[in-house]
């Protein structure tokens, strides 16, 4: 025999029932479930009251508060991700003037790395998908992998290590590399020292104290002067500075592993005069290696990779990687004269040639 009340209240006692498990159980969610949607009616006629007794003003208020909420969230909605143009983006305005959170940046429009690249994965993705057509995916696992999470790549990376433009996951982390890394290119950029070290006093002889000579480009720093002058910048050819060194250009095309086919790929002579310091910095990608063959290397010469100090040598290589956040300086005597270095960008040797294939492909300059 079952009791049931026939208007339950929350006074009410249930009795006891003497039936199946299965419709006990049933009647008494049947009787909570009742229970919740008084305390529901209850709850709401609550707030209806509450409403009824605040003043106009503090409905409006609240009104115009959730007007604000659903815009923040459209608008959070529509944007596209952005993996790096955040950071890029400051460095535009009037008052960066070529300084972002200390970092050097050289403003230029033409530079990979700091200039503005909205929408760069969508494109990168594109030229990978092209070169796939073309080619194939194989090998393509770590690229495609890198393109695909960039963002999240680039800003977890720790502050020591910080590529501004792309990010391959998996590649072996360290400031310096050692000779061996890259022997073939090391022994041979060394044998040639003398070749080179002579065309750029060729080229030094040039300079005066009223004019920057043609083809020199000056770059930014806190104090002092740094010069370069390029062979490949970005990947392209400076036919004119070429042809003023042209045992050192044609050594170039000697080298197994240089970036020469993509925007990381550079290769220039480097002056640093008396004085000079280069702002702290990070390089753009983790997939090559920087080699600075030491020309003219005074006392009180430095380069710090990642915290790590190391001084440059007359004829040694010096190789390291410059996504680590790096500053170089001069600190000798004006009549010790300039440091200069020659500096090419190699391939990371973990980095297979599958992929340095594809990644000139999605890089080529002008894509």
């Amino acid at each position: 025999m079952v009791w049931v009340p026939l208007s339950p209240t929350s006074s009410d006692l249930r009795a006891p029932l003497h039936v199946p498990s299965t419709t006990t159980m049933s009647l008494e969610w049947l009787m909570d479930w009742s229970w919740s949607l008084d305390g529901l009616r209850d709850f709401i006629a609550t707030g209806i009251q509450s409403f009824r007794d605040c003043d106009a003003t503090a409905l409006v208020a609240v009104a115009c508060l959730l007007v604000l909420f659903v815009w923040y969230c459209y608008h959070v909605g529509r944007e596209q991700p952005r993996a790096y143009a955040t950071v890029n983006a400051l460095m535009q305005s009037a008052e960066a003037n070529g300084m972002q959170n200390g970092f050097v940046y050289c403003q230029s429009p033409e530079c990979v790395r700091c200039s503005h690249h909205d929408g760069l994965n969508q494109k990168l993705y594109h030229n990978l998908q092209e070169y796939a057509k073309r080619y194939s995916w194989s090998g393509m696992g770590r690229i495609h992998k890198g393109i695909r999470e960039q963002g999240r790549y680039l800003n977890s990376r720790p502050s020591i290590q910080k590529p501004e433009v792309f990010f391959l996951p998996d590649l072996p982390t360290t400031p310096y590399f050692s000779r061996d890394t890259q022997k073939h290119d090391v022994e041979l950029l060394e044998r040639n020292f003398q070749t080179i070290l002579c065309e750029f006093e060729t080229l030094y002889k040039a300079f005066s104290n009223c004019s920057l000579p043609q083809g020199w480009k000056m770059n930014s720093t806190p104090s002092g002067e740094w010069f370069t002058f390029y062979l490949v910048n970005q990947g392209m050819c400076v036919p004119r500075n070429c042809r003023r060194c042209p045992r050192t250009y044609r050594l170039l095309g000697s080298l197994r592993t240089c970036i020469g086919n993509n925007v990381f790929g550079n290769a220039c002579i480097s002056v640093l005069s008396p004085g000079t310091v280069i702002a702290e910095h990070y390089g753009p990608t983790n997939i090559r290696i920087r080699c600075h063959l030491g020309l003219k290397t005074p006392s009180n010469c430095e380069l710090v990779v990642g915290g790590e100090p190391q001084c440059w040598a007359e004829g040694r290589c010096l190789l390291f990687d410059d996504s680590f956040l790096h500053t170089a300086f001069h600190e000798g005597a004006p009549e010790e004269g300039p440091r200069v270095v020659f500096m090419v960008d190699l391939w990371h040797p973990n980095v297979a040639a599958a992929e340095r294939q594809a990644l000139d492909f999605i890089f080529a300059p002008g894509r």
